[in-house]
């Protein structure tokens, strides 16, 4: 699964970026964004294979974010993470058509296997 492009998005910047060299060393190309509203933009103008996305967020929060990827691209598959919030607000978001959401703190071998299955999952539409 080597050179999945991954589109980080989350306020949390240390986390962000240790994140992303995790992920390159295990073959993914990693962008990050640092809040909803500059991860939209690079969705709007450049292809990702996944998106992992921070539901708490300020300003633009994970929901609202994921919302707008929707609009954009309605088959871009999206994996939530939340550290503050709630399997409630994870159902949310999976319902709002996020593929999957773990907690932080994650596992990254969890991660990998949420993203390989939400690449390998046949698209609905």
């Amino acid at each position: 699964m080597d050179n999945i492009n991954i589109l980080l998005i989350d306020d949390e910047s240390e986390f962000v970026e240790t994140l992303a060299e995790r992920l390159e060393l295990r073959g993914c190309l990693s962008k990050t964004a640092e809040d909803g509203e500059s991860g939209i933009g690079m969705i709007a103008s450049e292809p990702f294979d996944v998106v992992v996305l921070d539901l708490m967020m300020p300003g633009l929060n994970g929901l609202e974010t994921l919302k707008q990827i929707r609009a954009i691209d309605k088959t871009l598959p999206v994996i939530l993470l939340t550290g503050h919030g709630s399997i409630k607000e994870g159902m949310e978001g999976m319902q709002a058509g996020a593929f999957d959401f773990l907690m932080k703190p994650l596992d990254i071998n969890e991660l990998m296997e949420k993203i390989k299955l939400a690449l390998n999952k046949p698209s609905k539409g």
